[in-house]
């Protein structure tokens, strides 16, 4: 075992050791039967240190990389999903910023203490028929005197709603030179209403409900970025890019791994009357598991590359977003494909709604939702080949 996969398997141990990795696998059935939110899981995280893991040393994290972060949230994902993607969007708040401390920019400090402290901090991006998402806004910024914003509008699959007490939100602020405001808006502000509007498919413990934001006050030292609208480069949105884009894939290849095995699970336990031995033996389904397999090992290896060459800070200027899209949506193709797959080798048994099997199928459906879809990533692709 070479010292880098040491380090993951102690880190794995330290932060999700197999104990505490089966609770939360028994508790997922639960959380998505009732449509509750993960409150014990967050708790576990919480002691764990888990919300902590992008803190730098020197503010008393433990500094991890978004490589090693990416690594521990499949293996999350892999016991509860719904668990993993929620808590991705505070890991992610605290990734951008790190990412952006190793880049020289250390504007965003107060995110650290604050996350020492104990706030979760949550992503307020996703408008409805806003297909920009980071380029532009619905929602409207209004500048104040004192150099902070009024902000007006409607955030959607704001992750961790029950919980969160800092949220990232942008809006436009068109009162001059238009201009994208970014920055944190507290839960305690007045004018934030959190829709209790929450019974979907899958991925039901993140409870990612809407956010109706009505003159909330962004307060002067919390407006992190003034950003013209449209492809305009910045450090804060190639943060948040390559995070969100990394670890929600990371959440995805998580959920194949676990279908895959619960797949040959499902080989091994089936008995083929026809053939006299279990399902395992005969070819077609043996075939189709391995397909998925294929298809899988793309995944992890995607991830592992490009998380070690952000943090290496390899520049790969414009060809940073065909990496980093191709991995997320990569990732969410592979995980809907597997638990299909599985859902097949388990046959009528993981059909139950209280087969595993069965929410993971729903869970990786999710995948379908995070921006950008493929449709609206195909240009960037298709222009990389033949726009000059």
């Amino acid at each position: 075992m070479t010292d880098r996969e040491t380090r993951h398997a102690e880190l794995a141990a330290r932060y999700l050791p197999d104990e505490l990795l089966e609770r939360f696998r028994a508790r997922a059935a639960e959380y998505d039967r009732e449509n509750r939110f993960f409150d014990e899981d967050l708790d576990e995280l919480r002691a764990q240190g888990y919300l902590q893991l992008f803190v730098p040393e020197e503010f008393g994290g433990p500094g991890l990389s978004l490589n090693q972060v990416s690594r521990l949230q499949q293996r999350l994902a892999g016991a509860a999903a719904a668990t993993a993607l929620g808590i991705n969007m505070h890991l992610m708040c605290n990734g951008v910023v790190k990412a952006m401390f190793d880049r020289g920019d250390r504007s965003l400090a107060y995110v650290f203490e604050e996350t020492m402290a104990g706030e979760i901090f949550a992503f307020g991006i996703s408008e409805p028929a806003n297909d920009w998402v980071l380029q532009g806004s619905n929602t409207v910024a209004e500048p104040q005197a004192d150099g902070g914003y009024l902000l007006s509008g409607v955030k959607i699959f704001t992750s961790l709603s029950p919980v969160w007490t800092r949220l990232i939100v942008h809006g436009l602020d068109s009162s001059g030179d238009p201009q994208l405001v970014y920055g944190f808006v507290e839960r305690d502000a007045a004018g934030i209403t959190i829709s209790d509007e929450w019974d979907v498919l899958g991925m039901r413990a993140s409870h990612s409900r809407t956010t109706i934001l009505k003159n909330v006050r962004m307060r002067p030292e919390r407006v992190a970025r003034r950003i013209a609208p449209g492809r305009t480069p910045d450090l804060l949105t190639f943060a948040i890019t390559s995070d969100f884009q990394l670890l929600v894939g990371a959440v995805y290849a998580g959920v194949a791994h676990r279908a895959l095995e619960l797949g040959a699970a499902g080989l091994q336990h089936r008995r083929s009357a026809k053939a006299g031995t279990s399902y395992a033996e005969v070819p077609e389904p043996r075939a189709r598991l391995a397909d998925a397999l294929m298809d899988y090992m793309a995944v992890p290896a995607q991830l592992e590359t490009y998380t070690r060459e952000f943090d290496e800070l390899a520049d790969h200027g414009a060809g940073w977003p065909l990496r980093l899209v191709s991995a997320r949506i990569n990732a969410s193709t592979a995980a809907r494909r597997a638990a299909e797959v599985a859902l097949m080798c388990a046959s009528g048994s993981g059909f139950g709604n209280a087969s595993e099997l069965s929410r993971l199928f729903r869970d990786a459906t999710a995948g379908l939702f995070h921006p950008p879809s493929a449709d609206a990533a195909r240009p960037m692709y298709a222009a990389a080949l033949l726009d000059g």
